[in-house]
């Protein structure tokens, strides 16, 4: 019981908008409940008509009794029976009645039973009503009181003896009360059909769409790094779409390797003019030309390995997988900006989720949180503040990495100033003014988000947005 009622609490997660769980389960429903109202419709009518077929056979026997009391011979007594052996064609206005009405001509003789008290049966012939096949007709009247009557009549020729209309009548109220105890009957029957196929149809859905959750889980097992590729059985229509994806990551691996290594090729390549460069000019000691040269060399490495490295980066990116736990790398950038700045006595606290992961490579979280950190031991009085907690938003996981100092702080011109590449407020310091600017471009890199403002503490606050392994 426990088990149905945790699956039944999972519907609204299965049956999401837009999915294809909640287009089958719509489309069966649909046609379940069109199938269903329109077979209870049916089975209703020919259960009425059935009943209305039976009615007529009682209310022929009546007739026939009658018709058999009327062919009589004169002398076997009255014509016109007053009991037909049913106590209801006794009582007034019962709702059971029968009589006989002479047709000939000048004898309008009329006789009825003594239920109809002094009242009369109407004519289906007068009403148009076609007779059947044995010149009988049947159909619905109003009767004594306005009762609703089943009413079936039937013109007799006895030759010498007359021509007579006679007409037996029974409450309609029979034939109502009973189909509408099968109405009842059936509607609870198909609605708890109904709701069986609802059950039946959800878990068929659930069923039928299992091996596409399997691949999205493992799809996303893939992506937090615990396995390489798309594992187990899958059903003949989807089993294309598990052996292309394994193709796909298996391809984008060896692209991502083969960049990797013109990267490196290139690095080689590049490293080995510029130093030689760089030592061509320093042989020529102060001379100007010497001089020029020896600053666009620099200016040269500086731009190959900030591009060498993002071109590297950016290959490293496209790798599935990587996962990265935050709490020691941060403890152990703490430990050692301690040390660095051990002159300055500058303690460095952690309060980081031991859960936190981050979905990229360790040393990328180390340049990103180093760079922070070591920035704000600089401008720190005494204290430095790193907290590391998970959040949420547009249903994808983040990580919310906040490093806060004590220091002065920074005004919002000097943050945006800060954060260009090369520019440093204070020359005191020591660094080359590149630290944010790295960690600008990392966190774009990894579709992150770098925010600057005032620390709680006093001085600046760093915030990090990257996305959670």
């Amino acid at each position: 019981m426990s088990k149905a009622r945790r699956w039944l609490g999972s519907l609204p997660r299965i049956l999401r908008s837009n999915s294809l769980a909640l287009r089958l389960f719509l489309t069966a429903t649909a046609w379940a409940v069109f199938i269903l109202v329109i077979t209870g419709f049916i089975l209703s009518s020919l259960y009425r008509q059935a009943v209305e077929h039976s009615f007529d056979r009682r209310l022929d026997v009546y007739l026939r009794t009658i018709v058999a009391d009327l062919s009589a011979p004169e002398e076997a007594g009255d014509k016109f029976p007053q009991s037909l052996g049913e106590p209801l064609f006794e009582l007034p206005l019962s709702g059971w009645y029968w009589q006989v009405t002479r047709l000939d001509p000048g004898k309008n003789d009329v006789r009825s039973s003594r239920s109809l008290w002094d009242g009369g049966l109407p004519h289906l012939q007068d009403q148009r009503v076609a007779a059947g096949a044995d010149g009988s007709r049947e159909g619905y009247v109003s009767g004594p009181s306005d009762q609703r009557l089943r009413l079936l009549e039937r013109t007799i020729d006895l030759g010498d003896e007359g021509h007579y209309l006679v007409a037996v009548a029974g409450d309609a109220a029979e034939i109502n009360d009973e189909t509408r105890s099968f109405d009842q009957a059936l509607t609870v029957t198909f609605v708890l059909l109904a709701v069986v196929l609802l059950l039946t149809t959800m878990f068929q859905v659930r069923f039928g769409l299992a091996p596409l959750k399997r691949i999205t889980t493992s799809l996303a097992a893939i992506r937090a790094g615990t396995t390489e590729r798309l594992e187990g059985d899958f059903p003949v229509e989807i089993a294309p779409l598990a052996r292309e994806t394994n193709a796909l990551i298996e391809a984008n691996r060896e692209i991502v390797e083969r960049a990797r290594m013109h990267v490196g090729n290139l690095a080689h390549a590049l490293k080995t003019p510029l130093s030689v460069m760089v030592n061509e000019a320093a042989a020529h000691g102060d001379d100007a030309f010497a001089g020029k040269v020896r600053e666009q060399a620099e200016i040269m490495r500086d731009q190959v390995a900030r591009h060498l490295e993002r071109a590297r980066l950016a290959a490293r990116l496209t790798v599935v997988g990587s996962v990265t736990e935050i709490e020691p790398v941060v403890i152990a950038l703490a430990r050692t900006m301690e040390k660095i700045h051990r002159d300055k006595g500058v303690a460095v606290e952690v309060r980081a989720d031991p859960q936190a992961k981050f979905r990229g490579e360790r040393p990328d979280l180390e340049e990103m949180i180093g760079n922070l950190v070591d920035n704000a031991c600089k401008w720190a009085t005494s204290r430095v503040l790193v907290s590391v907690t998970g959040t949420a938003e547009g249903g994808e996981g983040l990580l919310h990495v906040v490093v806060d100092d004590d220091g002065a702080g920074l005004s919002a011109v000097e943050r945006e100033q800060v954060a260009k590449r090369g520019q440093r407020l204070d020359e005191s310091k020591p660094g080359s003014g590149l630290g944010l600017s790295i960690v600008t471009e990392l966190v774009n890199l990894y579709g992150g988000e770098l925010k600057l403002g005032q620390a709680p503490i006093g001085g600046l606050r760093a915030e990090l947005l990257l996305p959670a392994g």
